[in-house]
């Protein structure tokens, strides 16, 4: 079963800002984005910087999926400057959406938005008026249209893409099923290709896991919740079952740690940046059964056929490694 072509590997990046605490103490806490994205720890920045770096060494292929709606409260920078680092890179750039940003629009002719993150739940219209914004940004940051939106925490219903399909928009990757399970069973995918009207979309990687009692569940594939022993088994595993897509979900803010949720004190994180490491070196030294794409370099083939993949599943072993693994990742500061 094992597929002729090397098995494509997408590294999908999450890069956004936080809130951090300002809806809740407007006059105490303003939201944050340097720390967050860049992560600098002793003048190094441990977090974008350490990224570029590591796909720069290993020839990776990656696509960030940057979120465009915080220019409603920071205007065109600090993002601007984010997105100039990800071009000068070579790395391929979609449109991510935190709808939660909009809030701070004081534009009339866009109108108002709820204090919600949720892109579930809104009508067509209201999700139109937030995507078009957003696209709009996009466009003006990045030069072009996207080819891919992300809706923020992996959270979307059928309306949203009846709006990308409406805006243009022909891939997403609003689906994880570790993460967050959609009520509707057309969005209800583990990994793939599937066609929802008229969007491809790609979910993040989704497989079972099984703990001692023997009950299963979902896990999506996140560099910052799986260890490497874990992620390097179920690639190879993935691959033998004949899986010829994986979508594998990161933020940049996994690569540093932080004392609290104002970043007010940080260290890098070498457990997430040694997987990191070693999953690019990996798909380099394994350059006949995997390859690193992006959303971009793929869009030709990716929109002209949908794909269905087994579903994997990995030993309960490996999943109580990974557990004990971030548990003392998570407790030991300096591990």
């Amino acid at each position: 079963m094992t597929p002729k072509n090397p098995t494509q590997i997408c590294i999908s990046i999450d890069t956004e800002f936080s809130i951090a605490g300002h809806f809740n103490e407007p006059d105490v806490y303003m939201p944050l984005a340097d720390p967050v994205v860049y992560g600098s720890v002793n003048g190094k920045e441990e977090s974008l910087g350490f990224m570029l770096e590591t796909f720069d060494h290993y020839n990776t292929k990656a696509t960030f999926f940057v979120e465009c709606a915080n220019y409603f409260y920071f205007g065109d920078e600090p993002m601007q400057t984010v997105i100039n680092r990800l071009k000068a890179a070579g790395q391929d750039i979609q449109l991510h959406i935190h709808p939660v940003w909009l809030t701070f629009n004081d534009n009339p002719e866009l109108g108002d938005f709820p204090q919600n993150d949720d892109c579930i739940g809104r009508s067509k219209q209201e999700l139109t008026r937030a995507f078009s914004a957003c696209i709009d940004v996009f466009q003006r940051w990045v030069g072009r249209k996207p080819l891919a939106i992300r809706t923020g925490s992996l959270r979307a219903d059928e309306n949203v893409y009846h709006v990308m399909r409406d805006l243009g928009i022909p891939m997403s990757s609003n689906v994880a099923m570790g993460i967050f399970q959609p009520n509707e069973a057309l969005l209800s995918h583990d990994s793939g290709r599937h066609l929802i009207h008229d969007v491809m979309e790609l979910p993040v990687f989704t497989y079972q896991d099984s703990n001692i009692a023997g009950r299963t569940h979902k896990k999506s594939l996140q560099i910052t919740s799986c260890s490497w022993p874990e992620m390097k088994h179920l690639l190879w595993k993935a691959r033998k079952s004949g899986v010829e897509n994986i979508v594998i979900l990161t933020h940049p803010f996994e690569y540093i740690k932080k004392r609290d949720f104002r970043y007010s004190k940080l260290t890098k994180n070498r457990v997430n940046q040694t997987r990191l490491q070693n999953l690019c070196q990996f798909i380099q030294q394994h350059s006949e059964d995997f390859l690193s794409v992006d959303f971009s370099s793929q869009y030709p083939y990716w929109i002209a056929s949908e794909l269905n993949q087994q579903a994997v599943q990995i030993p309960t072993i490996y999943a109580i490694g990974r557990r004990l693994h971030n548990r003392l990742n998570d407790v030991v500061w300096s591990y």
